[in-house]
């Protein structure tokens, strides 16, 4: 999955809206803090954290006779565990993404729209961003705390690919709470035949997210040591499902089909990875 693509979609749906004259009140460029999760939990539900990438959007905004370009920068922090995924063998097949992105605000009103979504229309943008997961069908809702913040959690089911080959996936993604100007949003991915065993780690994973995160960790368990095989760590062999630099220096920028820009690297295949 091109998860920047889908994470683009969602920093980027309110640009629209905005006037070129932000740019004469020195609101041009929004950036949001990285958010992750906690390492002791993460430790403890045997996922790692294996990148910090920025996703940056930039969108011609004309109006009152200015034109001018507003460049908005997301961070979505990115966890995998490999599971055992039935014929596929064991893979990083369970993932679980945080994203924030800036609040933009001007005279009082809201300009990105995720604040105000509901979980329906966040999944929406997923689906809509993405052509590799669909017949997204609506479960549950539940409420869950995150940074001491109530918000709607909800799950879905969906057919996703992995490796080419298609797998039906629980997709749980929460209402965007606000911590220190930014909103965040989690999106928890794992196959359904999993729902016993990862449900409660994506619920304990979204009530431990927190802003203050270390940058530098990827693929570790958060102490600075590689975690190990089963019950509570990954697999770091290059399978299908391995981690991704999160340097975006190499990166080229493209447009997606709305005109803004996206950079250029593509996932590798996995479940929302």
């Amino acid at each position: 999955m091109n998860r920047r693509r889908v994470l683009a979609g969602i920093g980027a749906a309110g640009l629209a809206s905005l006037s070129g004259c932000l740019g004469l009140v020195g609101m041009a460029k929004h950036e949001s803090a990285p958010a992750g999760v906690k390492s002791s939990t993460r430790a403890e539900t045997g996922y790692e954290q294996t990148a910090v990438e920025e996703i940056g959007v930039k969108k011609e905004v004309p109006g009152g006779g200015i034109t001018g370009t507003v460049s908005v920068t997301n961070h979505m922090t990115k966890h995998e565990k490999t599971v055992d995924m039935g014929p596929l063998g064991r893979k990083r097949g369970a993932v679980f993404n945080v994203l924030t992105t800036p609040k933009v605000k001007l005279l009082g009103k809201q300009f990105n729209p995720v604040e105000e979504m509901s979980t329906k229309e966040l999944v929406e943008l997923v689906e809509n961003n993405y052509n590799g997961i669909g017949n997204i069908s609506h479960e549950e809702d539940t409420e869950i705390t995150i940074l001491e913040e109530t918000t709607t959690r909800s799950r879905f089911t969906a057919d996703a690919k992995f490796n080419g080959q298609s797998v039906t996936v629980d997709l749980h993604i929460t209402k965007a709470v606000e911590a220190n100007g930014d909103l965040i949003v989690t999106i928890g991915v794992y196959p359904e035949q999993l729902r016993m065993q990862e449900e409660p780690n994506v619920t304990a994973l979204a009530k431990a997210v927190t802003t203050e995160i270390d940058e530098s960790t990827a693929g570790g368990d958060g102490s600075g040591n590689e975690s190990s095989g089963d019950s509570g760590g990954n697999e770091s062999s290059g399978d299908s499902g391995g981690n991704e630099s999160s340097s975006e220096s190499n990166s080229t920028d493209e447009q997606d089909s709305d005109g803004n820009q996206s950079d250029g690297n593509e996932s590798d295949g996995g479940v929302l990875g």
